[in-house]
């Protein structure tokens, strides 16, 4: 074999490897010329024309940001960054005037809210996940998974947990846009696609409507509507609201439980170990959505609206408890039924806490924990690298019910395994290394609303 040969049979490799990869949000095949996924964090303008760029490990080998900016200071003495107004980054002295402004205006944009933490260290890692944030969010709202080609779309789940966090920091009016975004892309049935790009129009790539978004999105503008009301503005986002609130309680069968559909595995319900039945990754978040539209709906004085929503949720309310508190909150309602990290969609902050439901969150986090630190999302969903979003809800689950141990815990193995640059990666592989792209906004999504329940509890929708 010819070395030509070894390395074109490398990159093959390479590329079927990252196309196998399966995201938290669902990979897809990555567009040709885009920079690896190993990037360790990301330079951004931070105004328009909106502009970022991945930082590659070799310029970030030595490297590290301004504090609280998006500027990165390279080891030569120099500093990188994207001009605001500009789309193409740049290298310059560190007494560059542009170094300056835009150290400035990142500095300014968090010091416009709150940064949670109790120590310097978890500060600053919320700080750089705010900035990500920021940067993956663009002027229209629509709010990325992350920025490589397999990520760069807009998830209505993922973008919740986004407005969420900047709800919880005071970015509220960063959180609207991303709501209007959501809003815009609706579809008169109430339903979102799965995935969208960032111009609003919907990937039509054969995945299934996911019926969590319904209740993700629901739950994002109630908790904004909660922390900062002036931001969330009820006459706008209403039919956004009404449609997602009347699809989800029509869509509940007799039985209570809506139908089976993909959720945040984005699988297909055939796959499950009950095909013909729900997981609770679908259920927990429509009830979430019921619960926080009727609350919704009676700040706005549509009495109606709330009963018919309060009655759909608590049905949906009673069947999640008729059919799965018996196994103990598996996946799947089913004697023995695999677990996963869904079943912190059924505590705090996104419900009142119950004996069950924490009991089974203590049970079910121990098994998804690896020896290593961090979790897996499920027992069927294979070992090896732990991924992050599910640690972090470990994380703000336990920061929610108020056990500063165990959120410690999942936070301190989280902040300590950044990439390079600070960022939080999808994934971490049992050698403790980035294996996954970052930065990764629901991670950093969780992370903020996490250190923010420490600092003052967090909203719950009414039960």
């Amino acid at each position: 074999m010819t070395r030509k040969t070894a390395r074109s049979i490398r990159r093959v490799a390479l590329l079927l490897l990252v196309a196998s990869l399966s995201a938290t949000c669902a990979a897809a095949l990555p567009r040709s010329g885009d920079t690896p996924w190993r990037s360790p964090g990301l330079l951004g303008n931070g105004g328009w024309p909106f502009a970022r760029v991945p930082v590659t490990p070799e310029q970030a080998a030595g490297a590290s940001y301004a504090p609280g900016s998006a500027v990165l200071l390279l080891p030569d003495g120099r500093a990188q960054l994207i001009p605001f107004g500009g789309t193409e980054p740049v290298t310059v002295s560190r007494d560059d005037p542009r170094v300056t402004d835009a150290i400035r205006s990142d500095q300014a944009w968090l010091a416009a809210g709150t940064i949670p933490g109790a120590t310097a260290e978890q500060r600053e890692a919320a700080g750089r996940a705010l900035l990500d944030l920021r940067m993956l969010t663009l002027p229209n709202g629509a709010s990325t998974a992350s920025w490589y080609g397999a990520w760069d779309y807009v998830w209505p789940r993922d973008a919740a947990f986004t407005v969420a966090a900047f709800a919880a920091t005071g970015h509220g009016g960063d959180a609207q846009r991303v709501l209007y975004f959501l809003a815009r892309a609706q579809e008169p049935t109430g339903l979102w696609a799965a995935r969208y790009r960032p111009d609003g129009t919907a990937v039509a790539d054969g995945r299934e409507v996911q019926l969590d978004s319904l209740g993700w999105v629901l739950w994002a503008a109630w908790f904004l509507r909660a922390k900062d009301p002036r931001a969330a503005d009820l006459d706008t986002l209403w039919p956004m609201i009404r449609r997602a609130a009347d699809r989800s309680a029509n869509a509940l069968r007799g039985d209570g439980l809506p139908p089976p559909s993909p959720d945040y595995w984005e699988r297909s319900p055939a796959r499950e170990q009950a095909p013909r039945v729900p997981t609770l990754g679908v259920c927990a978040p429509m009830l979430a959505g019921l619960r926080s539209a009727a609350a919704l709906a009676a700040d706005r004085g549509d009495t109606g609206a709330a009963q018919r929503w309060k009655h759909a949720a608590d049905r949906l309310a009673a069947a999640i408890e008729r059919r799965f508190g018996p196994h103990g909150y598996p996946r799947s309602p089913i004697p023995g039924g695999a677990v996963d990290a869904s079943v912190t969609f059924l505590a705090p902050p996104f419900a009142e806490p119950t004996p069950g439901v924490l009991s089974a969150v203590a049970r079910i986090r121990d098994r998804l924990r690896l020896p290593g630190g961090g979790a897996v999302p499920g027992e069927r969903y294979g070992a090896g690298a732990a991924w992050t979003p599910e640690t972090g809800l470990f994380a703000l689950e336990a920061a929610a019910i108020g056990d500063r141990f165990g959120e410690h815990d999942w936070l301190d193995w989280l902040i300590a395994h950044r990439s390079t640059l600070g960022s939080f990666p999808e994934k971490v592989d049992d050698h403790g290394r980035q294996a996954g792209v970052a930065p990764l906004g629901w991670t950093s999504a969780l992370v903020v609303l996490a250190l923010s329940a420490e600092r003052a509890p967090l909203p719950v929708p009414p039960g």
